[in-house]
């Protein structure tokens, strides 16, 4: 009788991709907010169209401007780009949080899931969230404002760029954060404000010197700067400069990432 022995997992070579377990953790991000599609995609587009219709009250139908452009189509691209990056910083940085109380973000860890790895397919989650809920609130701005379509190129780089760079900022928040009330703190005390002031609303180019000096050390100015200017064809800043910094600090922000996932800061016992 021949007794057959279990054989050992064949060790991965240097430098190969998991691609089996890479599509399942992106599969199980993007299938884990799409279950809750009216309160992660409907809601968002559902509240932005309330931030067009205050401002568009506010206004008292009168027509106004920013710098030439009408001002609500100026508002449109802006009230975009916050819904984006909001629900892509949402979506990473609640999985992790979530994972680490429920204790079972050692699932993650185990399988065979390098560093890299695990960042791209929770990077790559968050990203999809973030341009869905982006594309589904332009479409609905636009029933409302005939936005245009000036740069696709800007559009689509500023788009995945900002979705991207807040991703990140979720996994690195969520990963430091050990409580919601940690994570609400970050993003009530760092994300809305630097979103608001970033020319979301308003043209810098209106504020004092100083102001927009100060201004343009804020990187989310250059997410939203960029993609305006692919719907309406102006900008307050200088845009390839725009292009070399989300570059910048994505790879920045991707580095601190995966050293943290590598040295499993906050997730290993």
């Amino acid at each position: 009788m021949t007794v057959l022995l279990p054989t050992s997992p064949q060790p991965r070579a240097v430098g190969s991709i998991n691609w089996i377990g890479l599509k399942t953790l992106y599969v199980k991000e993007v299938s884990r907010f799409l279950k809750v599609f009216t309160q992660t995609v409907a809601a968002p587009v559902v509240t932005t169209l309330l931030f067009y219709t205050i401002f568009a009250l506010a206004l008292g139908g009168l027509v106004r401007d920013a710098d030439g452009v009408p001002f609500l189509e100026f508002l449109a691209p802006g009230l975009v780009m916050m819904a984006l990056i909001q629900n892509s910083f949402a979506n990473t940085s609640s999985s992790m949080v979530i994972s680490k109380i429920q204790g079972n973000i050692v699932d993650v860890l185990m399988p065979p899931l390098s560093p890299v790895e695990l960042l791209c397919g929770y990077v790559g989650g968050g990203i999809t969230r973030g341009i869905l809920v982006g594309a589904v609130t332009f479409a609905a701005i636009r029933v409302f404002v005939p936005v245009g379509l000036h740069d696709g190129f800007f559009i689509a780089y500023h788009a995945v760029a900002a979705s991207m760079m807040l991703s990140l900022l979720g996994i690195i928040g969520g990963i430091w954060a050990d409580k919601f009330d940690q994570m609400a703190a970050v993003t009530n005390f760092v994300i809305v404000p630097l979103s608001f002031l970033s020319g979301t609303f308003y043209t810098i180019s209106r504020l004092p010197e100083v102001w927009q000096v100060i201004a343009h050390f804020n990187p989310f100015f250059y997410m939203i700067d960029g993609f305006r200017y692919g719907f309406i064809g102006q900008s307050d800043g200088t845009l390839v400069l725009g292009l070399f910094v989300m570059f910048g600090i994505n790879l920045f922000l991707a580095i601190v990432a995966w050293r943290m996932l590598t040295t499993g800061y906050k997730l290993k016992p």
